[in-house]
């Protein structure tokens, strides 16, 4: 046994160590600022086991239901013949029956935007879309996304690959194949954008589709990609290919699996799409007839959805003009010039999003007032503005929750539309003045862009009646035009060109001729159809075409009094430009009844090897599941594994002077099918059994209110460590020693924490937290022994010292929050953010806080100016008697150029640090933001890779609420002046490929000697 006598006062090296936090804990919080993912409505989900899924929906219609089924099961027959890999158990599909429920999705965390049509994860594999309001939509968005589960499948159950090797996939090869397995090698689209690059000289090499993907879109480039690498070497080329990529890049895997290298075969596929459209360059006209209205010059390069008033006056339109968002603008419709924007922030505070790609705009037929549609509290909604852009009226359509193509019947009573309902696209009418709604359609078949003749008695649309007849599943779909009979309700079919889309109908000013847009020939052109004399004919013969941003996008408007013709023009540029024509400017040749050659075949022409895809969808008779094995079953909610990880390893040592030691911890990650259930998990031990810890956080989403609830050990670990000389008695001999004693200071910290959060809408919130936590402590010192010359260890000791008593902290808040701005490069450039809030602390301090936070951001391209004013401030017993500690202004978030350590001294007509320190605080910044390298239409200088602000600030606040000193120690303490400071000077926000934003600046602090003590620092988050 060993006993010591001390010899204070003797010591000869002291130092102090820190130990980080042991494990980081989960935030049971909500973040400061931020949109909000909105559950505006709970839906009460099934399950349909099929012999490889479990589709999870809602749908009413049970034959719908079991269609989808059997729609699953055969594109999962089709990509498995190429991919050879079946299913271990079934994969979970999510269905939801409009783009507004899918909106709400737990599943993915983030906001999912108007433009998504589906989105596969891999955690699961699970695959959640909605119902379009084209079955041709939902299916191939159907097989796209099953592409995908085949595609991390084949990933994650190889034996030579990993998640990891996800990361030499690159997105075009990606998407590329899911789009080329779910449409083919035929595709009007697809073969539009390549003839566009032709035209202009800039088809890429394939590294152009990794480096340039803002200039070659991934989906179209990527099909076109595979359909070339296909009709050469045959679609069994598509797994050994994919495989090489997945686990070398595709650079190596050209060269492996192809026998070639990039370059090579970037110029082989270039040389076989210039052959293959080459051709059409005599026989179709690069110049589009009209005048060009609307192009980048006075709007965007995305100009879409034209729509002319009946009057012919005014053209509204979409466009991304102002680069944040797409807008509904108005023009001249003579001269183009722009007159308004209509889509204003003073009515969007609860609208999520603008129906702008796929949904007509429709005007008053006294051409005052505009219709569109737009997404508002879980559903679509139809809003009319004026001409001036003053919101008139906001209409919720009973028993439609997702509609788009709105057309305004010419008596100005009636609007007609396409109605989503339990996964069935019909035609609907509602009357302005009774609200009274009509189902004009009935049955499965999809009945698409709607148009009323300038009599009222007819109304037009686009239908894929013809193409589906009474087959129960298909993949190949055409859509002919149709009339439907106001008075009568009867419907009359045309059949002409059979096989071709042919899409947005419109009638023209004379009750009598319909305009519509077909593929018939695989070119995008403008037709016509004389109903009396039955004449079909072509309109415009042009090399690109005539489109939106898909094939069902509304890309034609005609005036009703005029006949004035607007149209979306897809130009050799890649840019989407508005063309305004008139009778005179249109070639009209007649055409007979028949598709002729296709233009939409993707390159090679002659193609080679053996064909499974396009023969797959081409199919028509196709075998479907028996009854007796779609199996329906209730949903319930129960947690499975997401994620589990064995954080920084897991190991253990003997020996030493603290004894036996662990170290590494887990991660698990729980939820249910629909996320709406989340659990974290986390323990962790870094030392002794003392140091165990662990949290477990519970997030519920399954209703509008989100709440989550976590509980915690914590345990902080500190220390001293000191080298002194001391005594110690062996067997009753005294002996001089060093003594090498380490204090270990443990803090312990229970906690348990409530949140909850009511949202308005994306942009409004209301939150509520409250957190209880009990700190207490363990002190252990570790003493060894030495010789004095410290070459010979003699023994140790461990001792458990006595340590303060524990305290208890808690805290509640409440805050009202809301956030509409736009990012840019590094930080907002447009809209609004606030917060507003009070709380509490109680236990060892019982303070009242409250704070606002109002940031404001004025758009005056290319500059944003940017202001923010903040308050904040403690009250209560113990605001300042320093258990908290103050609030800091030099912060250089809050003011930069105020360093602690330049400060002057006390004595000195110039500040100290005590006048930025205080109970309360405000602070008041204003900036002017620059874009300076980045995206081509934001920054002053394009760059794919390096994204940078430039900005010019001022900044500027006060400090007060604590004393100066405290003069007897309890009452009369010495107040002191407050002092407004202010600093200017300029900075660099560098985002360092989103995951890092750095800010060097360089301030100047007017309180603090000026331009003398102009200073350099540096901030690490993005601009406020």
């Amino acid at each position: 046994m060993i006993t010591r006598k001390p010899s204070p006062g003797k010591f000869m090296i002291t130092f102090l160590f820190f130990a980080c936090l042991f494990a980081t804990p989960i935030k049971i919080e909500a973040q400061y600022f931020g949109r909000n993912k909105v559950n505006y409505s709970k839906l009460q989900f099934e399950v349909l086991q099929s012999p490889h899924f479990e589709l999870y929906h809602y749908l009413k219609n049970n034959s719908t239901r079991d269609r989808y089924a059997q729609d699953l099961e055969h594109w999962y027959r089709m990509h498995l013949q190429i991919f050879r890999d079946t299913f271990r158990t079934r994969n979970p599909f999510i269905l939801y029956n409009t783009h507004a429920d899918f909106q709400q999705s737990n599943v993915i965390s983030g906001l999912i935007g108007v433009g998504t049509g589906g989105v596969t994860e891999a955690l699961k594999n699970r695959v959640i879309l909605p119902f379009m309001e084209s079955n041709a939509q939902t299916d191939h968005v159907t097989g796209h996304e099953l592409v995908h589960v085949f595609q991390y499948l084949l990933v994650k159950e190889s034996d030579s690959l990993s998640l990891r090797s996800l990361a030499n996939l690159p997105l075009w090869m990606v998407e590329g194949l899911a789009e080329y397995m779910s449409i083919g090698y035929r595709d009007a689209l697809t073969a539009l954008w390549l003839r566009s690059a032709v035209a202009d000289d800039r088809l890429p090499a394939l590294k152009d589709l990794n480096n340039k993907p803002d200039l070659y879109f991934p989906y179209r480039w990527g099909q076109a990609f595979w359909a070339y690498v296909t009709g050469i070497w045959g679609d069994n080329i598509i797994r050994p290919l994919f495989v090489a990529t997945a686990k070398d890049g595709y650079k190596e895997a050209l060269k492996k699996v192809l026998g070639m290298d990039e370059k090579a075969f970037s110029q082989k596929w270039k040389e076989a799409i210039i052959n293959a459209y080459g051709q059409y360059r005599q026989t179709h006209s690069l110049v589009a007839p009209g005048v060009e209205l609307i192009n980048k010059g006075n709007a965007g390069k995305l100009n879409v959805v034209p729509s002319i008033s009946p009057n012919g006056r005014l053209i509204a339109f979409w466009t991304e003009k102002d680069i944040f968002n797409i807008d509904l603008y108005l023009a001249d419709a003579g001269t183009g010039s722009i007159i308004k924007k209509l889509t204003t922030n003073s009515f969007t505070s609860h609208i999520d999003e603008y129906s702008s790609y796929e949904s007509s705009v429709a005007w008053s037929p006294d051409s005052r007032q505009i219709a569109f549609v737009a997404f508002s509290k879980g559903k679509n909604r139809l809003l009319i503005v004026d001409e001036k852009g003053k919101l008139q009226r906001e209409i919720d359509i009973p028993g439609i929750n997702s509609f788009s193509n709105p057309t305004w019947s010419p008596d100005g009573n009636t609007i007609v539309l396409t109605g989503l309902v339990d996964g069935q696209p019909d035609l609907y009418s509602y009357n302005l003045h009774t609200k009274a709604v009509k189902k004009l359609t009935n049955d499965r078949y999809a009945d698409l862009s709607p148009s009323f003749s300038p009599d009222g008695k007819w109304i037009v649309f686009a239908t894929d009646r013809l193409s589906i007849g009474n087959k129960t599943i298909q993949h190949q779909f055409w859509h002919n035009i149709a009339l439907y009979n106001v008075v009568t309700g009867k419907t009359e079919m045309f059949d002409f060109f059979p096989n071709a889309n042919n899409l947005n109908p419109v009638f023209g000013n004379d009750n009598n001729t319909i305009y519509f847009l077909s593929d018939q020939d695989g070119f995008r052109n403008l037709y016509s159809y004389n109903i009396e004399a039955k004449e079909l004919s072509q309109l415009t013969n042009i090399y690109t075409g005539i489109t939106g941003i898909t094939l069902f996008a509304p890309a034609i408007s005609i005036s009703r009094e005029t006949g004035q013709l607007v149209y979306s023009y897809y130009n050799q540029k890649g840019e989407y430009t508005i063309y305004s024509a008139k009778n005179n400017d249109l070639k009209k040749t007649n055409v007979n009844n028949s598709t002729t050659s296709r233009g939409d075949i993707l390159p090679p022409f002659n193609r080679s090897g053996i064909n499974i895809v396009q023969a797959n969808i081409e199919k028509d008779q196709l075998d479907v599941v028996p009854e007796t094995q779609l199996v329906s079953k209730p949903y319930r909610s129960k947690f499975q594994l997401d994620y589990l990880s064995n954080n920084g390893g897991v190991g253990v040592s003997t020996g030493g002077s603290f004894g036996p030691q662990a170290g590494g911890g887990v991660l698990g990650i729980f939820s249910d099918m629909l996320g709406n259930h989340q659990l974290y998990t986390m323990l962790s031990i870094n030392g002794e059994v003392y140091d165990f810890g662990g949290q477990v956080a519970y997030f519920n989403q399954n209703q509008r209110i989100n709440w989550g609830a976590a509980v915690s050990h914590i345990p902080y670990i500190s220390g001293l460590q000191r080298l002194s000389l001391d005594t110690l008695v062996l067997d009753s001999d005294t002996m001089q020693v060093a003594n090498l004693s380490t204090d270990i200071l443990r803090t312990f910290e229970d906690q348990g924490s409530l949140f909850a959060a009511y949202p308005f809408s994306q942009t409004r919130r209301v939150e509520l937290g409250g957190s209880f936590a009990r700190y207490y402590y363990r002190l252990d010192r570790y003493t060894d022994y030495y010789t004095t010359d410290l070459q010979f260890f003699i023994g140790n000791e461990r001792q458990k010292l006595p340590t303060p008593k524990g305290y208890n902290f808690g805290q509640v808040y409440l805050a009202y929050v809301g956030d509409n701005s736009q990012f840019g490069v590094a930080s907002p450039l447009t809209g609004h953010r606030f917060r507003f809030e009070a709380g509490k602390y109680f236990g060892i301090a019982n303070v009242e806080t409250v704070m606002g936070d109002f940031r404001k951001y004025f758009r005056v391209t290319p500059f944003t100016i940017a202001t923010r004013n903040m308050y904040a401030a403690r009250f209560g017993r113990d605001a300042e008697s320093g258990i908290l500690p103050p609030y800091y202004i030099g912060n250089p978030y809050f003011i930069r150029g105020y360093d602690a350590f330049d400060f002057a001294t006390e004595n000195s007509d110039q500040i100290s640090i005590n006048d930025l320190l205080g109970s309360r605080i405000f602070v008041t910044n204003a900036e002017l933001r620059f874009p300076f390298t980045g995206p081509e239409r934001l920054s002053a200088i394009r760059s794919r890779l390096i994204f940078t602000e430039l900005n010019l600030f001022t900044d500027g606040g006060m400090a007060w609420g604590n004393p100066r000193s405290p003069g007897d120690g309890k009452t009369n303490p010495e107040q002191r002046n407050s002092k407004f400071i202010i600093s200017s000077g300029l900075s660099m926000r560098l985002n360092l490929f989103g995951y890092l934003i750095i800010e060097p600046y360089y301030a100047i602090p007017w309180q603090n000697g000026g331009f003398k003590n102009a200073s350099f620092g540096v901030n690490f988050i993005p601009g406020w």
